[in-house]
């Protein structure tokens, strides 16, 4: 399985100031055939820079999406009108979730719109603090993992990418964001394989891709790559500084190797 290494720039750069970090980044990064490089920019900026990249090296995600593909939704871009554009599409991220109210159902219309056009969908899940303080992570997992996947087909589970964000671990939530030890995640890795498997199966629960994401850095990066369920991470913040963003992927490529190894 490839390791997956994606940046969500939020709402951040304008379009000329995305397409000069894009020029930065691909004269920085290799391209690596077990190391798919994904990063994720505004909206506006998305037609330009899928003319600009080259897909060896980066592919593009779309941070958000109407779920209907086409019809008389003022303001809304389906991922029909997208999939020209981007390979992955980012779905039920915790600021959507929120900050906009996006619902278990708006998730799942998503997710299975971004499969049926063929694009991969990056479904994030993850507890906040006062949840995690009741002990509640597991059935909030539970809940966000099987609501989000309802309305896809057992064969499709795995053509989709988990991506486990703590909110209470994502800066900018909370100033005084906490920060998830390589065990939390370890942990809440191992639920959400146990769920998988519990619901579709051994094959598909290891087939799965799951990412962490919650204020990763360059200097933490490896402690999270090195745990066993690991598949790659979801950055936030550091993906908007090339030398930072880039060191991830070679950290990336650099545990990939070593695994290989043994």
């Amino acid at each position: 399985m490839k390791t997956y290494i994606i940046g969500n720039w939020k709402m951040n750069f304008t379009v000329g100031e995305s397409s000069l970090f894009l020029h930065k980044l691909l004269q920085r990064v290799r391209s690596y055939r077990d190391i798919e490089v994904v990063v994720s920019p505004s909206l506006m900026a998305l037609q330009s820079l899928s003319l600009q990249t080259d897909r060896r090296k980066i592919k593009l995600a779309t941070q958000n999406f109407y779920h209907r593909d086409f019809g008389a939704f003022t303001g809304e871009v389906s991922i029909a009108q997208l999939r020209s554009l981007v390979d992955y599409a980012i779905v039920g991220h915790s600021e959507r979730r929120y900050i906009f109210n996006e619902s278990d159902k708006d998730i799942r219309a998503k997710v299975a719109a971004a499969l049926r056009n063929g694009l991969t969908p990056i479904l994030c899940i993850g507890e906040t603090d006062s949840e995690r303080t009741f002990g509640e992570t597991a059935d909030v997992l539970r809940d966000q993992l099987l609501g989000g996947l309802s309305e896809v087909s057992a064969e499709e589970v795995s053509k989709c990418i988990i991506a486990y964000e703590p909110v209470w671990a994502i800066s900018g939530h909370d100033k005084a964001a906490k920060v998830a030890s390589p065990l939390d995640v370890k942990d809440a890795f191992a639920l959400i394989r146990k769920i998988l498997k519990e619901t579709y199966g051994k094959e598909t629960a290891e087939d799965t891709p799951l990412l962490f994401g919650g204020s990763v850095k360059s200097i933490n990066a490896e402690s999270y790559l090195l745990l066993e369920d690991c598949n790659g991470l979801l950055i936030g913040g550091a993906s908007l500084i090339a030398s930072e963003f880039t060191d991830i992927i070679e950290i990336a490529k650099r545990v990939k190797d070593a695994n290989a190894q043994h």
